[in-house]
């Protein structure tokens, strides 16, 4: 069952429901979580069990699916569907987050850079690739998430890990800034593939926007807005 505007219930289905959600900018996942799930425990006078099916970061936005009740067990299904991004990276920098979280802490000419390479780094991402994830990351490392390692300068790198992309779109007109879309496999970092884009143009590059539009057959055009949501959930 999916909770939307013409199937909203009165009271609490039993098998609880899908939300499909735009997370706003800022908001960790667990904000959304936490927030959708107050809003539903009011409406409902009930305790609600309610997960999500794969974390977005804080700089990112887009399609988050919420599980509720026994719906709940479908979020190992959902975590593994094929998930498509949209967004940008900027050349000519790099940053220890890999995205804008962290200030730039190495600049590179972009005078040399031609289109045709961008696309022949483009095409080289192709297929499975061994990618090392971010350590501005929520990877766990003996019990702690690599961020904390990271912001204490006690990580510099992590292990590479199968990412497989079937199909890597390009837009250089507004160069240094290159608008994408991926479609990629569950584990994919796109932030990692920002960095390692730069490194194979033997340069820099750094996440700049990112927007997940698609999870397997969910898409973020029938999602609710959060503030939507909550909003409805309050009416009575």
């Amino acid at each position: 069952m999916f909770l939307n505007e013409q199937n909203l219930p009165d009271s609490l289905p039993e098998e609880g429901f899908v939300i499909l959600i735009d997370k706003p900018l800022g908001f960790t996942s667990f904000q959304v979580v936490a927030g959708v799930r107050k809003a539903l425990s009011t409406r409902f006078q009930s305790k609600i069990k309610i997960g999500h099916a794969g974390t977005l970061d804080p700089l990112a936005s887009g399609l988050l699916i919420l599980c509720t009740g026994k719906m709940t067990k479908q979020i190992q299904q959902y975590q593994g569907a094929d998930k498509i991004y949209e967004g940008s990276f900027a050349l000519g920098a790099s940053r220890p987050s890999y995205d804008m979280e962290t200030e730039i802490d190495q600049n590179f000419s972009i005078s040399e850079l031609k289109t045709e390479a961008l696309f022949r780094t483009r095409d080289s991402f192709m297929g499975l690739q061994m990618i090392s994830p971010p350590v501005h990351s929520a990877i766990k490392i003996d019990g702690k998430r690599a961020y904390h390692y990271a912001r204490k300068d006690q990580i510099s790198d992590l292990p590479p890990r199968p990412m497989h992309i079937h199909d890597f779109d390009i837009d250089c007109n507004a160069f240094p800034e290159i608008r994408f879309r991926i479609h990629c496999t569950k584990g994919t970092y796109i932030r990692s593939i920002a960095h390692e884009f730069g490194k194979r143009l033997e340069n820099g590059a750094y996440l700049s926007s990112l927007v997940r539009t698609q999870i397997g057959n969910f898409r973020l055009t029938n999602a609710w807005t959060y503030n939507q949501l909550i909003d409805r959930l309050r009416q009575s």
